[in-house]
C-alpha cells in the first residue's frame, strides 16, 4: 500500500483538522481524537495530526495512481482553508 507523508507549517494545526473534519463530514467517515484525525476516503485514507507548529499529515492508498488523486484532494481543502496555495512537499 502506497503512502506519503507531507509536515505543513501550521501555527493552528488543531485548528486546522477541526476545519478539515467539519468540510468533510457530510462525505467522508471520520474518525476523531483531540490532536488527531482519520478520515476515510473511496480511494484510501487521510490521517491529521497536530504537533508543535505543524500539521503531519499522512495519506494511504492501495495504488499509486489513487495516492496522487488524494494527495491533490488533500491539496486542494488545505489551500481553501489557508485562502492560499501551500508549498506541500509529499514524501514516499
Amino acid at each position: 500500500m502506497p503512502i506519503s507523508r507531507a509536515d505543513i507549517p501550521a501555527e493552528d494545526a488543531k485548528g486546522l483538522i477541526e476545519r478539515l473534519c467539519q468540510e468533510w463530514a457530510d462525505a467522508q467517515p471520520i474518525d476523531r481524537e483531540a490532536t488527531q484525525a482519520r478520515v476515510s476516503f473511496d480511494e484510501g485514507s487521510c490521517l491529521l495530526e497536530a504537533r508543535p507548529q505543524h500539521l503531519s499529515v499522512a495519506v494511504e492508498t492501495l495504488d499509486d495512481e489513487s495516492l496522487d488523486q488524494l494527495e491533490g484532494r488533500v491539496n486542494a481543502a488545505l489551500e481553501g482553508l489557508a485562502g492560499v496555495t501551500l508549498d506541500i512537499v509529499w514524501e514516499n
